[in-house]
């Protein structure tokens, strides 16, 4: 039986990739932070980081989980929603917008990478659409909407990909070359550090 991955006791989804949450600290900069301007150690850090949480788990697996857990997320408060856990850090809202871009910019990056020879993937500042695109002030129950749509039209691309696609790759302005099966098992990833994340805001914000 898969294990049940919950919020303060709440059921959220079930799935035998949700292991231990990882530690955050309060100060600093955590492995997991991924500016846009990171410099090649740094941004090699956190791709090791990211697929350290994943793991040998399947990535489509994962990523076919996470709509139905950040759809639980939206049974909490409003006020909770739009808490953050201290100043300077993201509100769950604030995540779930992030989370809804990220799979806009992945589904990009995968169709590129297919479609066109060693294209160049432009990085970005995720604090800075944050702040720019107003993440705070938006419906967060849209953007559990638009996330799971994206995922599920990304997930039936990544469905019917060959090994041969797999093996194509795009170059990342911060990263290097990445295959699109390296892109498919960070973009897995991605989702348990943020559905860790979103677990640690509701302690601390509850």
């Amino acid at each position: 039986m898969p294990k049940v991955w919950t919020l303060r006791g709440r059921k959220t989804s079930r799935g035998p990739w949700m292991t231990d949450n990882h530690h955050w600290g309060n100060a600093g900069m955590s492995v997991f932070t991924n500016p846009a301007s990171s410099a090649a150690d740094q941004a090699q850090a956190y791709v090791e980081a990211v697929l350290g949480l994943l793991g040998n788990k399947n990535p489509l697996e994962v990523m076919r989980h996470t709509p139905a857990a950040l759809a639980r997320v939206l049974e909490f408060p409003i006020s909770l929603l739009n808490r953050s856990e201290a100043p300077g850090k993201w509100s769950i809202n604030q995540v779930l917008q992030h989370l809804a871009d990220s799979e806009l910019v992945g589904g990009y990056r995968f169709r590129m990478v297919l479609a066109h020879d060693r294209p160049e993937l432009q990085g970005y500042d995720q604090d800075l659409w944050a702040e720019r695109l107003g993440y705070r002030d938006l419906d967060p129950k849209e953007a559990v909407v638009r996330f799971t749509a994206l995922r599920g039209a990304n997930v039936r691309l990544l469905e019917r990909l060959t090994a041969a696609d797999l093996q194509r790759v795009g170059l990342h302005r911060e990263r290097g070359e990445e295959s699109l099966d390296r892109l498919m098992r960070l973009y897995a990833g991605h989702d348990l550090l943020h559905l860790r994340q979103l677990e640690r805001i509701e302690r601390a914000v509850a």
